[in-house]
């Protein structure tokens, strides 16, 4: 190997009986270069870094560190290797320190003691060297998001990282953390380590990576410099064809009332997460967004208005009935959808087939249900449909729902919510995880609703998103509403301050 490669991984073909997630894949990364992964949702992306991180074992193929072929037999032989994962949901125990976080499971020179003032000592060292600020004796549970995911950085840099894969870094950060962890990955490169960054949002791909590998279905498309590349161009290699990256929007006069939130209080698992007295209201036709860092309140407010969690003060009316605290299955009587937040807790059973899954909803329909007898010739029928028209991508629809890819479940979840033609559809982080053809699906179908007169609570992180999809804007901050703001006043620095907590009235007194 005549380049200087900190990784390559070759002809790299990973199957599961009959099914090939990974076909002759390669994937070259240099040292002091951030490389991106882009792909499909089942594009074979999560198998290859499994396989390099040491959770799967290859079919064939051959992996090499510092051009030294190696044999990768689990996360700690990784580790040792030099290969570090920072995932998209944080692997930190909250109960404990920072530094107890990053000491946890690392063998001590003074065994069976652990020497917690030296980890202190290199823990700022490390952190100093690598411009994080990070406390040692912080508590987990008292950091924000940002500091949380410096903390992951800090780990895997502290135990020798010096092959880095983040997965969905940005996807609970604000832009301003955004903007610090981007700044904190280049630093990192320039000091010789490598980066390999997996994201299904374009514009960092291209604002952060020096290279991209390309898969589709489970092959290499091709390797790319961002320096001369469009965003239109990547999302073309990754789906095959061409995709529509702006949003076009009817302009829709809002019809009568429908959702009328007023004072509501809900008790959330964290004094962050509990709602706080807030009130809003929807209308036909009107998508009103929701954003805000994770964990500031989102879920509570949909779970409380989807019957899925206690109110403990306040109303929540539906074209003028209050709906607050009624059951879940009574609020589904009343024509509302729910696409929640966790697509395999909430959303699904794991160990169902797909027809299951499919009318799980609709249990006591007539159009299912016989005397309690489930009518599986018609429920197979509506599955196929739902599945062509969705797209899901599937071996078949007796498979049970954990095998489909995370993509192709939310397809799922989302072509049985919408089939239940809901006059109020509760959308959390309807596209979290899925590629840029599936977005482009989704956004379609849900401005198909908008059209139709539905009102829509669409809840997201991608705040291009929730620019492009609503006509009106709510941040949530601490489970307070900092701000409602109309899509053609909305930015990313003006919500970006909100998701901190700046109130919008505070902002324009700053700005006069």
């Amino acid at each position: 190997m005549s380049h200087n490669y900190s990784l390559s991984m070759k002809n790299i073909t990973k199957k599961f009986g009959d099914f090939t997630a990974n076909e002759n894949v390669n994937l070259d990364v240099e040292k002091g270069e951030i490389h991106g992964i882009l792909g499909e949702n089942g594009a074979g992306k999560s198998t290859l870094m499994n396989v390099l991180y040491g959770l799967y074992k290859q079919t064939e193929g051959d992996v090499y560190i510092n051009e030294e072929k190696v044999q990768i037999d689990g996360p700690l032989d990784a580790i040792a290797k030099g290969i570090g994962m920072i995932h998209q949901h944080f692997m930190l125990i909250s109960a404990f320190s920072v530094s107890e976080n990053i000491a946890l499971g690392l063998k001590s020179q003074k065994e069976p003691f652990i020497d917690m003032v030296e980890i202190k000592r290199r823990i700022k060292e490390v952190a100093e060297e690598n411009n994080l600020t990070v406390d040692p004796d912080a508590m987990i549970s008292d950091l924000s998001v940002g500091q949380q995911q410096q903390v992951e950085i800090l780990k895997a840099l502290y135990r020798g990282g010096e092959i880095l894969i983040l997965d969905e870094p940005t996807g609970v950060l604000t832009p301003q953390e955004s903007e610090k962890l981007f700044a904190t990955l280049k630093m990192i490169a320039k000091k010789g380590h490598s980066i390999i960054f997996i994201s299904h949002k374009l514009d960092e791909v291209l604002e952060i990576c020096d290279k991209v590998t390309i898969l589709r279905r489970g092959k290499n498309v091709g390797v790319v410099s961002t320096e001369n590349i469009s965003k239109k161009e990547l999302a073309g290699l990754m789906v095959g064809r061409e995709v529509t990256l702006s949003i076009e929007k009817e302009d829709i006069k809002p019809g009568k009332l429908v959702l009328d939130v007023s004072n509501l209080t809900v008790k959330g698992s964290t004094v962050a997460s509990s709602l706080k007295s807030i009130s809003f209201s929807a209308r036909e036709g009107e998508i009103i967004g929701i954003a805000g860092v994770d964990g500031n309140g989102q879920r509570e407010l949909v779970e409380a208005i989807a019957g899925l969690n206690k109110v403990i003060s306040g109303t929540i009316k539906v074209n003028g009935e209050d709906i607050t605290n009624k059951s879940a299955k009574e609020i589904l009587k009343r024509k509302i959808a729910l696409i929640p937040e966790s697509r395999k807790v909430v959303g699904s059973v794991c160990q169902f087939n797909l027809v299951d899954n499919m009318i799980l909803r609709q249990l006591y329909d007539k159009k299912f249900n016989c005397w309690g007898v489930i009518k599986y010739k018609e429920a197979n029928i509506y599955t196929d449909e739902i599945i062509e028209e969705y797209d899901i991508r599937t071996a078949g629809k007796s498979i049970c729902a954990a095998q489909l890819s995370g993509g192709n479940l939310q397809k799922l979840i989302l072509g049985r919510e919408i089939h239940l033609d809901p006059n109020l559809l509760l959308a959390m982080h309807p596209t979290r995880g899925l590629d840029v053809g599936a977005i482009e699906f989704v956004h379609e179908k849900l401005l198909e609703q908008r059209k139709a007169g539905k009102t829509i609570v669409y809840v997201s992180t991608e705040l291009e998103e929730v620019m492009g999809l609503s006509d009106r804007i709510i941040v949530l901050y601490n489970g307070k509403i900092t701000g409602i703001v109309d899509q053609l006043e909305a930015s990313r620095e003006l919500l970006g301050r909100m998701m901190a907590g700046e109130y919008i009235d505070d902002i324009k007194e700053a700005s006069l």
